[in-house]
């Protein structure tokens, strides 16, 4: 019961701080050019213009406030929700795009910097993410029984 409780707990703390090493690398990647990261929302087709630089800065924000939050190990649950939440979205929209056939050569989960086109493999990067929320959501959940 112990060692099955330490591992859980050193599983839990692996998952919490990779989750939030992504987001913080992530939400730096597009905080260090917020101009370059909307010329990469544009390619989305997505959104209006008006909308372009707000989404920009609170997908920015929302990405470092919960890698932050992550790596406080405060309230892990809600964090881990967060993120959940997040990846969900990421994860449909990338769907979406790769779906409708447009030709995105920046994918733009680092920003402008690490550029790569989104694929098929953009999308299965997100499921790994919304996955490794949830576990982190359950591992939570279990450290408190």
């Amino acid at each position: 019961m112990i060692g099955r409780l330490i591992a859980n707990k050193t599983f839990g703390r692996g998952l919490r701080l990779f989750i939030a090493v992504v987001l913080l690398t992530t939400g730096l990647g597009k905080a260090l050019d917020i101009p370059g990261f909307v010329e990469v929302l544009i390619t989305y087709q997505a959104l209006a213009d008006w909308m372009l630089y707000p989404v920009a800065l609170g997908m920015t924000a929302t990405e470092l406030i919960i890698s932050f939050w992550l790596f406080s190990g405060r309230l892990v649950f809600w964090a881990a929700l967060a993120s959940l939440g997040l990846h969900v979205v990421f994860t449909l929209w990338t769907a979406v795009t790769f779906l409708r056939g447009l030709d995105i050569p920046n994918c733009g989960c680092f920003g402008v910097f690490f550029a790569r086109p989104l694929d098929g493999w953009t999308i299965v990067e997100d499921l790994v993410m919304v996955a490794f929320s949830r576990l982190l959501i359950v591992s939570s959940r279990m450290d408190k029984k």
